[in-house]
């Protein structure tokens, strides 16, 4: 009998190319994976479209695009896609956190105000502190939405079409009767997002209107040959009030992730009218981004936005001080009434003295909005300059050219690109139905008193209220008390008035206890008054201190204390937990101890006794060079004699064991 063969061979062949298809689109989201890991996002969404052809998981996929949208900053785009990944059932802990604020950005509040709820509620018990801070800010926010959205002026905008692009124009500043910008226009495409590299350029204005309410005559050219490199991205310029000298962000070259090789640079004008080659300043961080400069009116004061260690979360404002030879100051923080769990970026100090910026975390319609900063009688206070200076996505980058007329950048929708300068007109004061930036709103300012109390309790388990214990608490800026106090049964005390702005300390004694001090700040911690609903408001702050029990040879370990391979001087971040253990040898006089210091096993038992001994005497030393009496404190290093982890084979377990803590010898 003749067998027909072409039935089975057609199925094979379908096998065939169903297999190679499958793989094709495997190896796709496997070159996408490698894309994103590596920050080049924008690849990473080619590969990711083709994998999208084959049967991968689809929750893994649409979150790994969603994530490569948010992270070259295109939340519109990775909205639908957070949607999909969701009802995918995808397990990432950030899914409703990242699709509530891409919802935001496209002023879709209700919804937003959905998935960041669902998120607060679902969180890790390990979710980072400022993440979770800045999503219950962002609850609180969109829940007054409409009262923030009342905040209206009466301006007028325009985009400043013959200037702008279908790339970023954005960061323009004045400079004589030029405007300097910062444009995505180089040959050199950046990784990230697709677009051309940042970089500087300048254009005329109209002699007519200095201002800028007519767009510029000529085409934008390249600002200075000096300035100007191919392969980077350069943006975001300040210019001292001679004009002589420049200050802009440099970096982002696509071969670290995460745009952490973003630093500041400055630049001379010179004779010829030629500037110098830039140089990196000394005040920025290589471990960080570093950029958004601004001077000071007097120019004595730069200011800048930098994601560097020890902030409040996410990008921070910090300002240096320029001594008469050029020297700047160590950067400072600008504190937590000014800096959030959230961005805040684009500093600008304007010809009223005040400090205008953008930010994420402070209560805003969108992603970026701009807010202005005052200080009157030591209170910080911030505003949102409302509509329609803000929209629901970002607006930063605003300047002044006179006290009614200047530009900012915005990206929101009816541009011409993505993100486009827009000039500004303040018009006549609007009808009594909205709210101006800087005015006393309808019923006048509504007031807050804040009040501190707390409980002081044994850190034993269980923990228990302990009576009888004398508590201070000390205003840090005369180190006077502004109450004493001894705790009752319940172990409670308070309610004591604090002021706004101020820093405290709470120092808890009792004896057989060592003696603890707190640090409380009123930085950060005022109510906005779009969240005010009542003339006056009461709000308490409840403090819970934990004191230890002084008892004979009784082990701490102390957090944090880590040193660099096979080494055992003192790190910076070492130092600072040091100093905490300086403040508790301080407040208990008595105290005697021993530092003792652990190793892990992966070495010989007499090199590691060496080296934990050279790494107690290195703790002990400092924290004599801090004024600690010597006869008070012993070195002693254990080797590998008292491994908390025995056989340990991960990292994370090898660093239990490498430990340092202190024993009470004698109080």
């Amino acid at each position: 009998m003749k067998i027909n063969t072409l039935p089975a061979l057609l199925v094979v062949l379908g096998l065939t190319a169903g297999l190679s298809g499958c793989n094709s689109a495997l190896q796709a989201y496997k070159k996408g994976v490698r894309h994103y890991d590596a920050g080049e996002y924008n690849l990473a969404l080619t590969q990711f479209d083709k994998a999208s052809k084959g049967n991968i998981d689809p929750a893994r996929l649409n979150y790994y695009i969603a994530e490569s949208y948010r992270q070259s900053n295109r939340f519109a785009e990775a909205a639908p896609f957070y949607q999909k990944a969701i009802d995918a059932k995808t397990t990432e802990p950030n899914a409703h956190l990242y699709y509530g604020y891409a919802l935001k950005s496209e002023g879709r509040y209700p919804e937003a105000l959905t998935q960041l709820q669902q998120f607060v509620a679902d969180a890790p018990k390990n979710t980072a502190k400022p993440t979770l801070d800045k999503a219950r800010r962002e609850v609180e926010t969109l829940k007054a939405i409409n009262v923030i959205a009342q905040n209206k002026s009466l301006i007028t905008l325009k985009n400043m079409n013959g200037l702008n692009s279908q790339g970023a124009e954005f960061a323009p500043v004045l400079k004589g009767d030029e405007l300097v910008f910062t444009a995505s226009r180089k040959e050199t495409q950046y990784k990230n997002n697709g677009q051309q590299m940042l970089g500087l350029y300048k254009v005329k204005l109209p002699a007519t209107d200095e201002t800028g309410a007519t767009s510029p005559v000529g085409s934008p050219e390249k600002f200075s040959t000096n300035v100007y490199q191919g392969d980077v991205n350069e943006g975001t310029p300040a210019f001292s009030k001679d004009g002589k000298t420049m200050v802009f962000a440099r970096g982002n070259n696509g071969k670290r992730k995460g745009g952490l090789d973003v630093d500041l640079y400055l630049s001379r004008l010179g004779e010829g009218n030629v500037w110098s080659q830039p140089l990196r300043l000394p005040i920025s961080d290589s471990t960080a981004w570093d950029g958004s400069p601004a001077f000071s009116g007097d120019g004595k004061t730069l200011y800048f936005a930098s994601n560097r260690a020890g902030g409040a979360g996410g990008i921070d404002l910090y300002r240096t001080s320029i001594d008469a030879s050029g020297r700047f100051s160590r950067p400072v923080n600008m504190g937590r009434d000014i800096n959030t769990p959230g961005d805040e970026m684009f500093p600008y100090v304007g010809p009223d003295a005040k400090l205008y910026f953008s930010s994420d975390g402070h209560p805003g319609l969108g992603k970026l909005d701009v807010f202005v900063a005052t200080r009157s009688g030591g209170v910080t206070r911030v505003e949102n300059m409302g509509q329609p200076i803000n929209s629901p996505a970002d607006d930063f980058g605003l300047i002044y050219v006179n006290p009614t007329k200047g530009y900012l950048a915005s990206n929101r929708p009816g541009g011409k690109g993505d993100d486009d300068i827009y000039f500004f007109q303040e018009g006549p004061e609007p009808d009594t139905t909205t709210t101006i930036v800087g005015k006393t709103p309808p019923g006048g300012l509504k007031t807050v008193r804040y009040f501190l109390a707390g409980t002081v309790s044994s850190n034993d388990t269980p923990v228990s209220p302990l009576d009888s214990a004398r508590v201070r608490i000390l205003d840090d800026a005369t180190g006077e008390p502004i109450a004493e106090v001894t705790t009752g049964q319940a172990g409670t005390f308070g309610k004591y008035p604090l002021q706004e702005g101020k820093d405290y300390t709470i120092l808890a004694e009792r004896k057989g206890y060592l003696t603890r001090r707190e640090p409380f700040t009123m930085q950060g911690k005022s109510i906005p008054q779009i969240f005010l609903t009542k003339p006056q408001t009461d709000t308490t702050f409840n403090v819970a201190i934990l004191l230890d029990k002084g008892t004979l040879n009784k082990t701490f370990v102390l957090e944090n204390i880590y040193y660099d391979f096979d080494k055992f001087n003192i790190r910076p971040d070492a130092a600072e937990e040091l100093d905490k253990l300086v403040t508790i040898l301080k407040d208990n006089p008595t105290l005697k101890i021993e530092l003792g210091s652990h190793t892990d096993a992966r070495a010989s038992d007499a090199y590691n006794t060496k080296l934990s001994q050279n790494r107690a005497q290195s703790a002990v030393d400092y924290i004599v060079s801090k004024g600690v009496d010597a006869s008070r404190i012993t070195a002693k290093g254990y080797g590998e004699t008292q491994l908390v982890v025995k056989n340990a084979k991960t990292e994370e377990e090898h660093q239990r064991n490498r430990r340092t803590e202190f024993k009470i010898l004698a109080i």
